[in-house]
């Protein structure tokens, strides 16, 4: 049922911004996918099976992107996430991606949590050490036309409300 169509990534070595030049420069990244959508142009009233099927999508998109950024995962502090609809396709086809695409970073990092009990809304105290992507994901999504743009949030992996790095990377 899934579709690939094309996969991107995009990676950019920030060294300073009118400030002192960084002794490592900062490394953001972002890839994207596009996808057939199933369900376009038709009402499906059980899209959840679907988000099962996203799963080694979004394991292999983490893979990919941590492979292009070439950094250690350590260095990793910030990550966000999204998903573009086509007009074809309803906004909650992008809701689809929150699951596979927020825990497939979030393990890629090192947490530890029971992905199954937090969609099922069981999950347990928040555990691990610094680094484990601690945080929820933050995310947006959008119906679109081709071509279409998104702003992805980016928060702190391990404290969501850690203003210094609220930021945004367009893709």
């Amino acid at each position: 049922m899934i579709d690939l169509r094309r996969v991107f990534t995009h990676v950019e070595h920030i060294h300073h911004e009118f400030g002192p030049r960084a002794e490592t420069p900062l490394v953001r990244g972002a890839i994207g996918a596009v996808l057939t959508n199933p369900f376009a142009g038709r009402y499906e009233p059980d899209i959840l099976p679907m988000m099962a099927l996203l799963d080694p999508v979004g394991l292999d998109m983490a893979r990919r992107l941590h492979a292009a950024m070439e950094v250690p995962l350590e260095r990793i502090s910030s990550y966000g996430k999204g998903a573009i609809v086509g007009a074809a396709g309803e906004l909650e086809h992008g809701a689809l991606w929150h699951v596979p695409g927020g825990y497939a970073m979030r393990e890629l990092l090192g947490w530890k949590g029971d992905r199954v009990a937090y969609t099922q809304g069981k999950g347990e105290a928040k555990t691990g050490q610094p680094g484990n992507g601690l945080s929820i994901v933050p995310s947006t999504k959008k119906v679109g036309p081709p071509g279409a743009a998104l702003d992805v949030p980016l928060t702190n992996i391990n404290a969501s409300y850690v203003r210094g790095q609220f930021d945004a990377i367009e893709v």
